[in-house]
């Protein structure tokens, strides 16, 4: 799912990786993904009061779109990642392989102990669909603000609950992947355990893992770990 962006916004404007280099403080295995993953990055969008006439917001005045075209079929998200701390302002990701799309965000604020640094949260994403569908409208906002959180909200992988804000939805999804993780290393020790004193104790963490997911995420609902 891709979003359909304003004419006005296009920016179209490729950018050369060593720009990221420069920016961002790449350890050797994520400037190797850069090279080994990442076929070519273009800013394809700037989302300002200029562009799409809306209003800014305290923490937001711009948003970019950056397109990533991959080599395969995904990428590491510490490349996003690397890419996101690199810009000092929200990035919407289009990701390509082949001849399909997704898009791919993640929470990103102002840091409240460095106004010059910015806080990259966990990523969300919608599912790939052919690079040549129908692309979504974007939600009708009054300020800058506004229309990154719908957007964030529309690629969440988990439903936000009453009043609960953009920073806590994404906090709790943070929390949700980690059970997740912690689920599939508990099952695969259970799996393996010979002693049954220790199978039941397993078990027993597996159950209470898997019941912190429920609370959750409300429902049973699979989260699958972005840019995989």
């Amino acid at each position: 799912m891709l979003f359909a962006y304003p004419s006005q916004a296009a920016f179209n404007r490729p950018i050369p990786k060593a720009k990221f280099y420069e920016r961002a403080k790449l350890s050797p295995s994520v400037k190797a993904r850069f090279v080994s993953e990442m076929s070519q990055v273009v800013w394809s969008y700037k989302l300002a009061p200029e562009t799409i006439n809306i209003t800014p917001s305290e923490a937001i005045q711009e948003i970019q779109v950056f397109s990533v075209t991959l080599k395969g079929d995904s990428i590491d998200e510490g490349v996003l990642r690397a890419i996101d701390r690199s810009i000092p302002s929200p990035i919407i990701f289009e990701v390509y392989r082949a001849k399909e799309a997704r898009t791919v965000a993640a929470f990103k604020r102002p840091s409240e102990s460095d106004s010059a640094s910015w806080v990259v949260a966990d990523y969300f994403q919608s599912a790939w669909s052919p690079s040549d569908s129908d692309r979504r409208s974007l939600p009708l906002a009054l300020n800058m603000g506004s229309l990154y959180e719908q957007i964030l909200r529309t690629l969440a992988p988990i439903e936000g609950r009453p009043d609960e804000s953009l920073q806590a939805l994404s906090d709790r999804y943070a929390v949700l992947r980690a059970k997740h993780l912690e689920r599939e290393r508990l099952t695969a020790k259970l799996k393996a355990e010979k002693q049954f004193n220790r199978k039941v104790e397993l078990n027993a963490l597996v159950r209470q893992t898997e019941a912190e997911i429920s609370d959750l995420s409300d429902s049973e609902q699979q989260i699958i770990i972005p840019t995989e």
